[in-house]
């Protein structure tokens, strides 16, 4: 009689796709590419994303034993299948509610992986005990642990229980002051849907208390939207807002740098833009400061440092440099300003000399700004801020010895319109002022380059409005001394208009 040779038991083999291509199954990714692409496109999952956490296709081939009915449906009442042990509580889960986490479900899997040799088998057993059954008689299923350790400070136990409720409950009220830590709880918990609803909250809750948070969140998480739109939001309200809060203290100097640098950044003249700057180096340097202090102040202080050098040349000055250098000091045409610069002893002696040169050079010419081309960069900047008070809002500014009227107009519910017109200095409310502290230039006609532009926030968005880059001379007498209007439709407000020119050579 013969004897045969037991054969040695083989392993399972999954066919693949069309090819016919096989893996074993307890093996998420052998080096096979094709194997691994095929087996993608038959549980539809991105091949991408599998090939950077190749747990992913392990999660996503259990998911498919759901219904999608009982992944969707929330359970009111039941025992428990899942405990997860996290932040030193234990928290009761059921199984259908956690697979909209994929750190839970990954978890899951993996504990199903370590406690049975076939974790597929043992899932639609855990199924099947959630079923109703026809007879009485029900076996409870075994209940899973798995533990997550979190090392994030923002995720609380409030935040963390919040983030779980969501699992079962899609309409969970969340407050503005929790909704970071439930941010920090659902990125933990890779909670998709609550992570971007958290997302939203935050881009529509900006203010001056909250932007600084939310925007080293949106950079912890990578979150580009969210730290896009602190970013927006501070481009209009460093100058307004900021400038007058307390809260300008906590602004990251990397965020005031991108805001310095935008073309769309708000501010009244380049005058105010320098003030505010000013300002924020005093609160970084006096951090036990409680109120905003004055303007005065704020020069009283940086005049209390020795006169042998300037504030920037100085070792705590070094680290702001490129602060400063974003700004137009050309901009800054009123001899008192100039002279309250140099005063204060802040900016490197080579600075001041070279504004001063560039305004002699321009007086000289009859205001033509020679060295100026740019204008998104380097035009001279003024802004209206239109609120809802205003039917007619407008500003009278003066350079190089012209002056002009910048003004915003409401015409209906929806209506605006924004334009500048030359004024002459005989018309002016108080022309003494303005002889006392400027030049007047008598010339007929200016040629000016300008732009037009406004902003205003609509439904969580930025809506925008230029006119086109204009050449126009303005004479003193109508219609050449009023330039091109820009026109809006919009329901936002406030209003955010800015006009930037530069005074061309003639």
């Amino acid at each position: 009689m013969k004897m045969l040779k037991p054969h040695r038991p083989r392993l399972e083999r999954r066919v693949v796709g069309s090819t016919n291509r096989w893996r074993l199954p307890r093996e998420p990714f052998s080096g096979d590419l094709l194997a691994l692409s095929q087996m993608c496109k038959a549980v539809s999952i991105d091949f991408d994303e599998v090939l950077k956490n190749p747990d992913r296709l392990c999660v996503s081939q259990i998911q498919k034993y759901f219904p999608g009915n009982m992944k969707k449906k929330a359970i009111q009442s039941g025992e428990a299948d899942v405990i997860l042990e996290c932040l030193g509580f234990t928290w009761e889960l059921h199984q259908p509610q956690l697979f909209q986490s994929d750190t839970l479900a990954k978890l899951y899997v993996m504990a199903l992986a370590r406690d049975s040799a076939n974790p597929e088998k043992e899932l639609q057993k855990l199924l099947r005990a959630q079923l109703p059954r026809k007879t009485k008689e029900q076996h409870p299923a075994k209940k899973m642990i798995i533990s997550l350790k979190i090392n994030d400070p923002l995720v609380t136990k409030a935040a963390f229980a919040t983030a779980l409720k969501n699992l079962y409950m899609h309409e969970v009220t969340l407050s503005a002051d929790d909704v970071l830590g439930v941010l920090a709880a659902a990125h933990v918990l890779q909670f998709r849907s609550l992570f971007q609803r958290c997302v939203t909250m935050m881009m529509n809750g900006l203010t001056p208390s909250t932007i600084k948070n939310f925007y080293v969140a949106g950079c912890k998480y990578k979150e580009e939207l969210l730290t896009t739109a602190c970013e927006r939001w501070m481009e209009m309200n460093l100058v307004p807002l900021m400038g007058t809060q307390i809260h300008l203290r906590k602004i990251p100097q990397e965020l005031l740098h991108k805001v310095l640098r935008s073309p769309r950044l708000f501010t009244f003249s380049e005058f105010h833009l320098l003030k505010t700057l000013l300002l924020w180096v005093y609160l970084q340097l006096n951090n036990k400061t409680q109120t905003i202090p004055t303007y005065e102040t704020v020069l009283a202080f940086f005049r209390s440092f020795p006169e042998k050098c300037s504030f920037l040349d100085r070792d705590v000055g070094q680290n702001l440099m490129q602060l400063f250098l974003c700004l137009r000091l050309h901009g800054i045409t009123k001899g008192k300003d100039l002279e309250e610069l140099r005063r204060i002893n802040f900016f490197p002696e080579s600075w001041l000399l070279r504004a001063t040169a560039y305004h002699y050079h321009a007086l000289e010419s009859g205001g033509d700004m020679a060295h100026v081309n740019n204008l998104s960069t380097q035009a001279v900047r003024f802004g209206l801020l239109f609120t809802q008070e205003y039917t007619t809002h407008s500003k009278m500014i003066a350079i190089y010895g012209f002056f002009f009227e910048i003004k915003g107009i409401k015409h209906g519910t929806t209506s605006y319109s924004f334009h500048m017109q030359r004024i002459r200095h005989t018309d002016l409310e108080f022309p003494s002022l303005v002889c006392e502290h400027g030049p007047i230039s008598l010339r007929a006609e200016r040629l000016v380059t300008y732009e037009i532009r406004a902003q205003t926030p609509v439904g969580g968005k930025w809506q925008e409005f230029r006119t086109n880059q204009i050449t126009q001379k303005f004479g003193l007498g109508k219609p050449s001394c009023k330039s091109h209007a820009l026109k809006i439709q919009t329901v936002g407000i406030p209003i955010y208009a800015s006009f930037s020119f530069i005074f061309s050579l003639s």
